[in-house]
């Protein structure tokens, strides 16, 4: 009987029985106390805040994070000239990767080939810095002046092996197509901060080395309601095309456009029930008011000098990464929930070290300074920025050895990123890889436990934060991950 009754309680909320009404008051009295101390509009009604701006749910407990910028260096960095330092690859250049540390892990098709796995030493030098003792290489002299407020780790490890399912992988959590992206499973789990702006943002750019494509699945809502997926900010003239109303239509020819279109829309939900219809009338309103709000954000012209010296100058050149990180700060401070920048170019199979000079150079200063900037206007404590690929390089070289002009292959056993703000411990290093900066020794983070880790700083349960589909319960972690606690505050 009791089956009978959770069954129909699951399938249909309005159908309860007794004991299951009482069982859940409790619980539901307690979450619209903590809802009216997260979010203080949440009991206004419907007259004071647009259905289309209303949260989509609390948090299941109090978050250390309001929002995250995602800095993804597309075509994955090599961990040995960023963040993971190996002297002994310098001491051993040259010589044969021991088989006892391959131990016949899968290769690419680039290097299968390859008789010999000659170890080759980083590009650059590295030294420590701050109290922390961070090591960080020469590349990234700005980053280095925030070591005490980034978190290193240096023990991250997928399974993925090629471009595609890896970088699909952490942005999805799963390494086929298809799922909802990160971005998109937060602002269906925590809503939007602004009504006149989408809850998840993608901006794009492009360095100089070879780079991986992009798709839009990336920042795909999957099977989630379109509401939720990532709204692409173009350079230029046009940050959003067909935003923008063709000549001769006036803003109050628009708003009675957009009102008989949305009593048509309706009328059809009525007579289908089908919520994406419900989801389209949310984004002709979310259109109408971004006409307004986006050239506002996007407008960089009365930002300080102080601040454009900061960022860079490249930071005036729309499209540039130094461009991009600054319009990551103007739209966290207008509410945006989860902003995703990629830079692509990271894909040095060849030429390391005079590409990924040029690589580290577009995107150091940029970095660096949002955390600097966010820190000085205390957006730093709730803001959680995160930087690093989808996978990392390999200890030897690709091709004939010569330590002039070498590439790297893609190695998912081990690979480091940072994170700073949004309750991660500042100034800390977590985990190791051998000396060969090969295997994870010590505090492995897998792609599923990063995700639950950052969801947890959200304040969600990425056990609890699920969607029903085709008859199944989907999560962004799927059946594992587990919240790495020694990397919060």
């Amino acid at each position: 009987m009791e089956e009978e009754n959770k069954k129909t309680s699951d399938e249909n909320p309005l159908k309860v029985n007794r004991r299951h009404f009482f069982s859940q008051l409790s619980v539901g009295i307690g979450s619209l106390a903590l809802g009216s101390l997260l979010i203080p509009d949440l009991f206004k009604g419907a007259g004071a805040v647009e259905t289309a701006a209303r949260p989509l749910g609390i948090p299941h407990f109090a978050p250390k994070a309001k929002r995250i910028i995602y800095l993804f260096q597309a075509g994955a960095p090599s961990q040995f000239e960023t963040f993971d330092y190996k002297p002994t690859l310098r001491k051993r250049m040259g010589e044969d990767l021991p088989e006892s540390i391959r131990n016949g892990q899968r290769l690419t098709g680039m290097t299968a080939g390859q008789d010999k796995f000659p170890l080759m030493p980083p590009a650059v030098d590295f030294k420590q810095y701050g109290q922390s003792g961070t090591y960080i290489s020469d590349y990234f002299p700005h980053i280095a002046k925030i070591a005490d407020d980034i978190t290193v780790v240096r023990s991250m490890h997928t399974e993925a092996i090629n471009h595609d399912p890896a970088i699909t992988f952490f942005q999805t959590g799963s390494q086929q197509g298809g799922r909802p992206s990160m971005g998109s499973w937060m602002s269906y789990g925590l809503g939007s901060e602004n009504k006149n702006l989408p809850s998840f943002v993608v901006l794009t750019s492009r360095g100089k080395g070879n780079s991986q494509g992009l798709y839009s699945k990336l920042w795909s809502s999957g099977f989630l309601d379109s509401k939720h997926q990532g709204v692409l900010l173009r350079s230029g003239k046009d940050p959003v095309l067909y935003l923008n109303d063709p000549d001769g239509l006036s803003r109050s020819d628009k708003r009675h456009l957009l009102d008989e279109v949305s009593a048509l829309n309706k009328m059809h939900h009525v007579e289908t029930g089908d919520d994406e219809i419900e989801s389209r009338i949310a984004q002709y309103e979310m259109a109408y008011r971004m006409q307004m709000s986006v050239p506002d954000v996007m407008d960089i012209s009365k930002e300080p000098e102080s601040i454009i010296k900061l960022y860079g100058e490249d930071c005036q050149v729309p499209g540039t990464y130094a461009a991009n990180a600054l319009q990551a700060r103007r739209l966290a401070e207008n509410g945006v929930r989860f902003i995703q920048l990629y830079h692509q170019g990271w894909d040095q199979h060849g030429n390391l070290p005079h590409e990924m000079a040029g690589q580290a150079k577009d995107v150091d200063q940029a970095s660096a300074a949002l955390v600097m900037d966010l820190k000085q206007r205390g957006m730093l404590d709730d803001t959680l920025v995160v930087w690093g690929g989808e996978f990392g390089r390999t200890n030897y070289c690709q091709g004939n050895f010569d330590p002039k002009n070498y590439g790297r292959d893609h190695h998912p056993r081990a690979f480091s990123i940072w994170m700073a703000g949004g309750g991660i411990k500042p100034g800390l290093n977590y985990g190791q890889t051998d000396e060969f900066g090969y295997n994870v020794v010590e505090n492995p983070v897998h792609i599923n436990d990063f995700h639950a880790t950052l969801m947890y700083a959200m304040g969600l349960d990425h056990e609890q934060l699920t969607y029903k589909y085709q008859g199944r319960r989907f999560r962004l972690t799927d059946v594992a991950g587990n919240v790495v606690k020694d990397l919060l505050a």
